[in-house]
């Protein structure tokens, strides 16, 4: 099958490489730099399975049968399924995802090849695929949210918790011929890899609840991030030890031991936009958990920011702008929160992020990656997460909740 995928980021590039094992991939991007260095199976962005996949394709040891263009007519025009994976920010004046994007790759799709299936993979408001049905006057549109973790993207398709297809009844059987590709990616990589068969469960519901399952998965998971926070904020409030207290917590089986590890926020590309979405939603409809848990991570940010600046430091380090560990990205992370809270009261801030140019600006701080004028400088170091082999020998000076050194 003849399959383009618009969008290049950990979404988009993460779905052409699974279904690249098995299919013709057409990937569309903006950039003529950008495609030239996904012709060469060099990854834009860090995710361990695509930089494998690229080196062993390189390396003549596995076939992908991936192509990456700027050219939308050829892409669009060539395709029997068009998977859409733009980028949907989420505008705080209007309240609403910017899916001018998505739109864009629709509108080009009309054009130049009209009854193709287009599945949208981008994460969108609730209600979004039935009205650009109507605005449209088409059909040819289905849903498919994606529970993707940063940096472990491909890793999360090839070993999915589950596929989610929305769908109207008489599109059931596009619906599950999608839902087999993505099995079959994954399921290409168990046999590659001699493992057996994961049994993956799957469901296939109406558009408009898989939009509503995106949503309300991503703010439960900020919920629960909000949560271990909140009771790390009265730890250190009053003085007990928030590793014990979650320990004991965690140790119930129905809280379990996952996603509980303190931070300075929840951030990254999904979940501040789509707690955010999911309250637009709510316009009108009664509810205080979602408004709380929006509320919940500046309230954390701003604890974190007057627990720095209540030891007086002359300046302040930043360790990494990134919000994950083994990660190049920090668009929304939470310490930028924290960063220009400070600011607010004059201290100088320098940071650590070698993803950056030394000695550049960055949101009007400055980058220094001399790591050891860094620590030099900097009277308290700011850390979401602590690494110990760049960190061990200034642990006295730095500041992080990252209790169990894991995301």
């Amino acid at each position: 099958m003849k399959i383009t995928v618009a969008g290049v980021g950990y979404v988009g590039l993460s779905l052409a490489v699974l279904l690249a094992q098995n299919h013709e991939v057409t990937a569309i991007t903006t950039t003529d730099a950008k495609a030239e260095k996904l012709n060469k199976f060099i990854s834009p962005i860090q995710d361990d399975e695509i930089e494998r996949f690229f080196k062993e394709a390189n390396a003549g040891e596995r076939s992908l049968n991936l192509h990456t263009t700027t050219d939308k007519a050829s892409a669009y025009g060539n395709a029997e399924l068009v998977i859409i994976a733009t980028p949907t920010n989420y505008d705080d004046e209007h309240h609403f995802f910017d899916t001018s994007a998505v739109e864009d790759a629709i509108e080009w799709t009309l054009k130049v090849n009209p009854d193709v299936l287009m599945v949208i993979k981008s994460t969108i408001p609730v209600g979004y695929t039935e009205s650009v049905k109507k605005k449209y006057g088409i059909n040819n549109i289905i849903f498919s949210p994606e529970f993707l973790r940063e940096s472990k993207a491909l890793y999360d398709n090839l070993h999915p918790s589950r596929i989610v297809v929305g769908a109207e009844d008489d599109q059931r059987e596009q619906a599950e011929m999608f839902a087999d590709l993505l099995l079959e990616g994954a399921k290409t990589e168990e046999k590659r890899a001699g493992q057996q068969p994961q049994d993956i469960k799957t469901l296939i519901t109406h558009p408009t609840e898989a939009e509503a399952i995106k949503l309300f998965a991503n703010s439960y998971l900020a919920v629960r991030v909000a949560y271990f926070n909140e009771l790390d904020t009265y730890a250190q409030s009053v003085g007990l030890n928030a590793q014990e207290i979650i320990d004991g917590v965690c140790m119930d089986p129905r809280i379990g031991s996952h996603y509980n590890n303190p931070s300075f926020g929840y951030g990254g590309y999904c979940l501040p936009k789509d707690t955010k979405q999911l309250l637009a939603n709510y316009t009108g409809i009664p509810q205080v958990m979602i408004s709380a848990v929006v509320d919940a991570n500046n309230v954390r940010k701003q604890f974190v920011a007057d627990e720095i600046t209540s030891k007086h430091p002359l300046k302040v380090g930043v360790y990494r702008l990134t919000m994950k560990s083994h990660s190049d990205n920090f668009r929304a992370s939470a310490i930028q929160g924290v960063m220009q809270k400070i600011r607010e009261k004059d201290i100088p801030i320098i940071i650590y992020e070698p993803t950056l140019e030394d000695g550049s600006d960055f949101s009007g701080f400055t980058v220094v990656n001399d790591l050891e004028k860094f620590k030099a400088e900097s009277d308290v170091i700011l850390a979401n997460r602590f690494d110990e082999d760049v960190l061990g020998d200034v642990e006295e000076k730095v500041y992080t909740r990252d209790l169990f050194r894991r995301d």
